[in-house]
């Protein structure tokens, strides 16, 4: 997925570090995603998620919040509220730049502050929390044996996920002051509430008191199995096709239709590395969106279809439809056609009617099953068609591939 790194300046005049994932093709919307309290933007959770949601055509902004990752600022002089306003700077840049972001993204704490933020965002329609507390005062918990030095002193440096990090007065108080399920209730924009019931960082009682006080539209789901900070990929991915399936009932995501005259023109495919795994590739063809992979036993993670694969559904599908135009065009009673097929490798010498004698050759077995109420003469002319089929008649012939490099 194309992305960009860039920076926009924070309520407080700091320089925040921003990444934008954006899709192969046409946007279909825009995405901003608020990560987990003392986290960042690259986080597993952020990167895998926005990489997701590009792919289904929804371009995702994630930045670091003041003094975190590679924005400036300190971050013991950063609140929740500040975090808040941040947001909306966010989104304003998207909006100056290029275009307002219709779906806002919270995990954790950064749930909370979107719920918070989103009534400053007009154009955001829909939002989602993940793992999010109902009390912004519920991330003291992780400094509880602290709290009190905190206030006697005004500031102290505790130890969160490993990390030293500076802590304030100020935060305690600001935290304290929260009034989120108020936010909550004066939403008027669809919700999304995704939780795991076994999460032992934030509760599941926090997403009950969200959905409680939130107003219609309203959807939970379950992260099952998932921990709080979504370091399972498989579940990162979950939340992405969750959210991308969710989203198109409140947002608009259809893809852009092509000019009238282009609809007919030849189309490019177009296949590009993702560099989220080895060998992860995304494959653009007009406004479809596909992933390809390889097998875990062949090194990739198993998160489309190999290079074969699509070799072999092309000519399954076209073997198909071949026969489906031809039972239409002689009126025969062709109910359905199911095309198996499988590649393998096999001695030249075991191939009779091969001309290539020596060595390994290709050999593509396919098995179609013909349903519906035909003769056997019928039958037999249709697996004849199959045959005839473009993609069998390329695979048969002699093939010229011209490769030369981009401009």
């Amino acid at each position: 997925m194309p992305h960009e790194r860039f920076q926009f300046t924070g309520w407080e005049g700091h320089a925040l570090a921003a990444a934008l994932d954006t899709p192969d093709g046409p946007i279909k919307a825009y995405a901003l995603f608020a990560h987990c309290f003392t986290c960042g933007k690259d986080t597993l959770a952020a990167k895998r998620i926005a990489v997701a949601l590009a792919a289904k055509g929804i371009a995702t902004l994630r930045f670091d919040f003041t003094g975190l990752g590679s924005s400036e600022g300190d971050f013991a002089n950063s609140t929740f509220s500040s975090n808040v306003a941040d947001l909306v700077r966010a989104a304003d840049h998207l909006r100056e730049t290029r275009q307002a972001p219709a779906i806002l993204i919270g995990h954790s704490l950064g749930g909370a502050a979107i719920l918070a933020a989103a009534g400053r965002i007009p154009e955001a329609k829909a939002v989602v929390t993940i793992a999010a507390p109902s009390d912004p005062a519920h991330v003291t918990h992780l400094f509880k044996d602290k709290i009190e030095d905190i206030r006697a002193q005004g500031e102290v440096e505790v130890s969160l996920a490993g990390r030293p990090f500076r802590i304030k007065r100020e935060f305690l108080d600001d935290v304290a002051e929260q009034n989120l399920m108020a936010d909550v209730t004066k939403l008027h924009k669809a919700l999304l509430i995704m939780h795991s019931p076994t999460d032992d960082t934030v509760g599941i009682d926090n997403a009950t008191h969200i959905f409680v006080a939130a107003k219609h539209p309203k959807s939970f789901v379950s992260l099952a199995g998932a921990d709080h900070l979504l370091s399972g990929k498989e579940d990162a991915a979950y939340v992405a096709d969750v959210i991308g399936a969710w989203a198109e009932r409140y947002v608009d995501l259809a893809a852009p239709q092509p000019a009238a005259d282009t609809a007919n023109a030849p189309r490019n495919v177009v296949v590009r590395e993702t560099r989220a795994s080895k060998f992860q590739q995304t494959i653009t063809t007009g406004p479809h969106r596909m992933l390809a992979d390889e097998p875990v036993a062949a090194g990739g993670e198993d998160t489309g279809p190999g290079p074969y694969d699509f070799l072999l559904a092309g000519l399954g599908a076209c073997t198909s439809m071949t026969m489906r135009l031809y039972a239409d065009r002689k009126s025969l009673p062709l109910d359905r056609v199911t095309v198996t097929l499988q590649h393998s490798k096999i001695y030249a010498k075991d191939c009779e009617e091969c001309e290539t004698r020596e060595g390994m050759l290709d050999q593509i077995d396919r098995v179609i099953k013909i349903e519906g109420a035909l003769d056997a003469d019928q039958r037999k002319r249709l697996m004849e068609i199959a045959d005839k089929c473009p993609v069998h008649r390329t695979l048969t012939s002699e093939i010229r591939i011209v490769t030369k490099a981009a401009d």
